[in-house]
Order: C-alpha cells, then structure tokens, then sequence
C-alpha cells in the first residue's frame, strides 16, 4: 500500500492474484470508475457530511483475513515465548485495537505508554511464567506495529525473559531477520504474510493461499512458516485490513451496518465511491464490491488508500462510500 504505513504491501494486497493486470489511472477526480454512470442501475444514496467515520462490517469476506498474528523463529519459540505473546493476542480485538492507535495517533501517548496502559487494564501480566534469557521483539517503522512490540515486550518480560524492542525496515529485511534469529519474534498480519511467504517460495505468480477466512489462512500461512523456519502464535481478533467507511451520519440516516445493507439500500447512480487509482482495476476494491455484494456506482472519485484524501472527501460530503483501514484511529464504532 504505497499510501498506508501499517503493512508493507501493495494496495489490497490480495489482489496479487491479478498481479498481470495493469494499473491503469482511473481518469481525474469525479470521473466513472469500471462502468458508465448510465449503465447503472438503482438510485443509490447521496453523500452526506459528517467529521465521524464508521466502517461497514464486509459480512460477505470479501477482504482477506489480515488479523494480528505472532511470527517467530521456530529455534527460539518456547511454550513460555508461544503462551505470552498469545496472551496479548487474546486481549485484542478490532475495536481495542483502534482505540490503541487512538492513543498514540490522535492523543499523542507514545507506543509504551499506550502499551503499559493497555496491559494494567487487560491483566496482561498475570499468569505468565516459564522465560527466561534475552529475546528481541522487531517492529516496523509505524504506531500500530511499535505499539503491538511493546505489548509483545511487556508479556514477555512478565513471562521472566529479558525483552526488547528493535524497530526494523521493511519485511524483505525482517523476516529474513527473523529466519536467522536475528530477531525472535515480530507482531504480523496473518493474509498478508501468508502471501509475503507464498510468492517468496513459489513466485511472484503463484496462486493466492490466504482468504477472508481467518482459519483457513492461518492453516496455509503454518506450513509457508514452518519451511522458511518460522512459527505463527495464534491469530488475534484484532485486524488491520482493508475496509469501507461511511459518514457516521450517513449510516445512521440510512441505517447502515454491512455493507450487505449498503447494496440493498444505496447502489445506484448517486452513489460515488472514494479511493485510490488502482481501484476500479483491483478485484478487492470496486470490482470485487460489484461481484460479491453487487453494489454499483455513479461515479468514482479518485483519492487514496486510506489516508486523509480519502477521509476528507467522505467527511466534505463528497464520496457516499471511502476505502479506509479497519484500525485506523480516527474510526468510531458504528453501535
């Protein structure tokens, strides 16, 4: 995602699948995106303006299951280092999870003190025990990753090993870190390493392994792991994935909650749909949104991957429907 700092991945990541189609632009801001305003059908639903923003839940999975997961080298994965960064994973959840980058995004606390507020309030460090010597915990150049390090560090030295936190580049040189044991453990997203893994052993074409669900991605992403000599934790509820916003008002004035509820109430021609360039190309962007959910648009309006291009056109009224990142600090829960 060239615009997005959380994973270092190409927008959508599963859309590697269609790695041969060609990135075409989508023409300027307003313009249509995969079909002509006049080949759509329904009404659709006019943007309307409001500074909250909610996700839709994608109840069909469309997106694959990017949920916080632990990698670490199979050499130095004890029981006790499994057991306490699984303990973290246990505690978090989606909306814990926003609340976290929250914390650190909007209200300023650094990464350990958002961690250390976290952890008293979740127990986080009772039960643990059975460590012991250094392990060294990675985390990439971005809040939400040096946020879950911490928390990964603050588990394990409960635990009785002596953890600290090493803030590395991108996942070329980090997991190629972590195979050598340079690193010990590293807070992961589940679908995007599975295919991180995938085409680093069988090609850059090789068939997608990871899905929207969670257990089946966790299933290919052990045994990628396991030959390049790697373990996974247990995957987290918490996710960091791609997702679609609305306006806080939007949803309520129309009663919103999935984007199932989006198709049967809002695809049509009124309705325009905010993103990066690459959207109307990618089959888990405008594309996929038609083919799973069957939801239309009149127009596209040509933004970013979740950053504040996007934001800002849902929150001026300008796009009905935004690509965003389901952890993203400055969502609100959509009750």
């Amino acid at each position: 995602m060239a615009t997005h700092t959380r994973r270092a991945s190409v927008l959508l990541l599963a859309a590697v699948s269609t790695a041969a189609l060609a990135l075409a632009g989508c023409g300027q801001a307003g313009s249509s995106g995969t079909e002509a305003p006049a080949t759509v059908s329904g009404a659709g639903c006019a943007p309307v303006a409001g500074d909250q923003l909610v996700v839709l839940e994608d109840d069909k999975h469309l997106q694959n299951a990017d949920n916080v997961i632990a990698v670490a080298n199979a050499k130095a994965a004890s029981p006790a280092l499994l057991a306490a960064v699984d303990k973290v994973a246990a505690a978090l959840d989606t909306p814990k999870l926003v609340a976290l980058n929250k914390a650190v995004e909007v209200d300023r606390k650094t990464s350990q003190v958002a961690a250390q507020d976290f952890a008293a309030q979740a127990g986080l460090t009772s039960g643990l025990s059975g460590g012991n010597g250094p392990v060294t915990v990675g985390a990439a150049n971005f809040p939400e990753s040096r946020t879950l390090a911490e928390l990964y560090k603050i588990a394990l030295n409960a635990a009785g090993f002596k953890a600290t936190v090493q803030t590395t580049g991108n996942r070329e040189l980090y997991e190629a870190a972590l195979e050598r044991g340079e690193l010990t453990v590293f807070p992961e997203y589940a679908a995007t390493l599975t295919e991180f893994l995938n085409q680093k052993q069988n090609g850059k074409d090789a068939a997608p392994k990871a899905t929207g669900d969670i257990d089946a991605t966790v299933t290919a992403l052990k045994e990628l792991a396991a030959k390049a000599g790697l373990t996974v934790g247990t995957p987290s509820k918490a996710a960091d994935q791609n997702a679609y916003a609305v306006t806080k008002a939007f949803a309520d004035q129309h009663q919103l909650k999935t984007l199932s509820d989006f198709a049967a109430k809002c695809s049509g021609t009124a309705s325009i749909l905010a993103g990066p360039a690459e959207c109307p190309e990618r089959p888990f962007c405008q594309p996929g949104l038609d083919k799973t959910y069957g939801i239309k648009f009149g127009n596209f309006l040509q933004a970013d991957a979740g950053g504040a291009q996007t934001k800002t056109a849902l929150t001026t009224g300008k796009a009905t429907l935004g690509t965003v990142f389901s952890s993203d600090g400055t969502l609100v829960p959509n009750p």
